[in-house]
């Protein structure tokens, strides 16, 4: 983007990630995944994104500031076992909150995959107390369509979903 740098994530970011999973907010939104070590940040990376990209040919992908070498998030594509759509993700530093990048990352990230993946429906899920990153998908031109319970996970979420003009389907 006009700012940002968005790539695939390696082993050597395993630091960035362990402080970005630990992060308090990370915890109360997204949930603890556990990983108290850069050792288990790296199987993160290896077993989840790494895979993805692997068998899918999308994740989530680093993001960066262009020009600097450092991380400010994480925005990318995921598809869940449970979920029937692609589905949206982002995560970023407190620190780079409130300066829009999560919106320019997100933003590229819709239109990557409809030019580059054909991708016409894209989902969302968000904790319901979540309200910025609620705001924020609104502003995507994302529409609250439902509440669903991952599993494994005691509270509901919300479920927003983005389709492209033309693209309407029966259950949006």
């Amino acid at each position: 983007t006009e700012r940002l740098v968005m790539r695939w994530l390696e082993v050597a970011d395993a630091p960035f990630i362990h402080e970005l999973v630990n992060d308090p907010d990370w915890h109360r939104y997204i949930g603890d995944r556990g990983i108290r070590s850069i050792e288990a940040a790296r199987d993160y990376i290896v077993d989840g994104p790494r895979e993805m990209y692997a068998r899918l040919g999308f994740g989530l992908y680093l993001v960066e500031l262009k020009g600097v070498d450092a991380a400010l998030g994480i925005c990318g594509l995921i598809k869940r076992d449970w979920l029937e759509d692609v589905d949206l993700g982002f995560a970023f530093l407190p620190r780079f909150r409130g300066h829009g990048y999560a919106c320019e990352a997100a933003s590229a990230t819709l239109d990557y995959a409809e030019s580059a993946l054909g991708l016409t429906r894209i989902a969302a899920i968000v904790s319901r107390e979540n309200r910025d990153s609620r705001r924020l998908l609104t502003r995507l031109g994302m529409q609250l369509e439902r509440m669903v319970r991952p599993p494994l996970d005691a509270q509901e979420a919300c479920l927003y979903a983005f389709t492209r003009p033309g693209h309407e389907s029966a259950s949006g």
